[in-house]
């Protein structure tokens, strides 16, 4: 048995372990228990500083979770969108791929709590028919291996799950989206990343919320990763106590890059059920973009997205940084607040006016606009 594995035996996962460990009272432990079940392994319940952290919230049981168990189970409707078990098909040209129910921490914020932990709900038995539906759907060139966590799969199995999709023309590209970087960074072996690379293009998409979580650990996986070819992007949740503050996320996208993962999505938190106490403002992470962008490389900073409810998809929210827009030009602002103003073109995209050009450059003359007040939002202050 490899370490990692001896790991997520050695997990907290029982009642028993939730009152001696956490104090929570046993009804209430047992109540968690049967809404969604625990798994804390040992590495990650060594970050934990002191009760309420922002390690602590995202892995140990709460009682407000269960004030929140009428709320949707599946917000963004994947199970809708999924033709065939285990896959989800919801972008033109790429799928999602469930090929394991397990993960190595069940995450408090989980926006799939009805399948995660279920070997009956994300089944090996679906292999097969998803196999075939992929090969079958040539518009398909990316494909995001998700689950649970797929990195809970032996090398073995995860290499035959890689080979047959590496059998079919139309793929392209093969994601791998796991959270074992960050909460088991000892599943990141020589052996895997070997195994891997002779597959590629192969990239991973990985999961830290926090500045803590990025140790010595956690920096060897990654390094690992990256010094076999394959880019690792981080996908960040905004949640309320954790990260919703813009010093800290900054310091986590700094911390990123330097261990060579490249920042990728913010996320608001999915109104899933038993995790809307993590949600925010959507203000709130509109004011930690702002205090990214100009203050730090561009390199640092993510897609801040809303994965819409009712199957919408990833949809790019910014703030607001022009002032004004018209045939001729556009007014815009900086990351200091300053104006500054860009002439427009005419093109296909901006036609000519019949009515409305000087029939020497195609330049309109519309009226300039004069812009006489300004609203800018208050920011936090942050340290560059």
């Amino acid at each position: 048995m490899e370490l990692w594995q001896q790991m997520i035996r050695d997990s907290v996962h029982t009642v028993d372990q939730l009152v001696e460990k956490f104090n929570i009272d046993r009804k209430v432990a047992e109540d968690l228990d049967e809404f969604f079940q625990a798994r804390i392994n040992p590495y990650y319940l060594s970050l934990i500083k002191y009760p309420g952290d922002p390690i602590w919230k995202q892995c140990v049981p709460d009682k407000v979770e269960l004030d929140d168990i009428d709320a949707d189970e599946d917000p963004l409707m994947e199970d809708a969108m999924s033709p065939v078990p285990n896959i989800t098909h919801r972008y033109p040209d790429r799928a999602l791929f469930l090929v394991t129910s397990q993960c190595g921490l069940y995450c408090r914020f989980c926006t799939r709590k009805r399948k995660v932990g279920d070997y009956e709900k994300i089944s090996m038995k679906g292999l097969e028919s998803a196999f075939k539906y992929l090969e079958k759907h040539t518009e398909i060139r990316d494909v995001i291996m998700s689950g649970g966590d797929p990195l809970m799969l032996t090398d073995a199995m995860l290499e035959k799950i890689i080979e047959r999709l590496r059998s079919i023309p139309h793929i392209e590209i093969i994601r791998i989206g796991t959270k074992m970087p960050c909460v088991l960074p000892q599943r990141i072996t020589p052996q895997l990343c070997n195994m891997l690379k002779k597959y590629h293009p192969i990239y991973i998409n990985t999961h830290f919320n926090h500045p803590w979580e990025i140790t010595p650990e956690s920096s060897k996986a990654c390094t690992m990763l990256a010094d076999v070819g394959i880019p690792v992007g981080n996908q960040m949740v905004l949640m309320k106590g954790v990260n919703d503050d813009p010093v800290i996320v900054k310091e986590l996208m700094q911390k990123l890059l330097r261990i060579r993962v490249r920042p990728y999505y913010m996320y608001m938190a999915d109104e899933t059920k038993g995790a809307n106490h993590f949600r925010t403002s959507i203000q709130t992470g509109l004011n930690i973009i702002e205090n990214l962008r100009g203050h730090t490389s561009g390199l640092a900073i993510p897609h801040f997205v809303i994965d819409a409810p009712g199957g919408g998809g990833k949809i790019p929210i910014l703030p607001n940084y022009v002032v004004h827009f018209d045939e001729e030009k556009i007014i815009l602002r900086n990351f200091q607040k300053k104006i500054y103003s860009y002439q427009n073109y005419n093109d296909k995209n901006n036609p000519v006016k019949k009515n409305g050009t000087n029939g020497k450059n195609g330049k309109s003359k519309v009226k300039e606009t004069v812009v006489t007040k300004i609203e800018l939002p208050v920011l936090e202050e942050i340290e560059n």
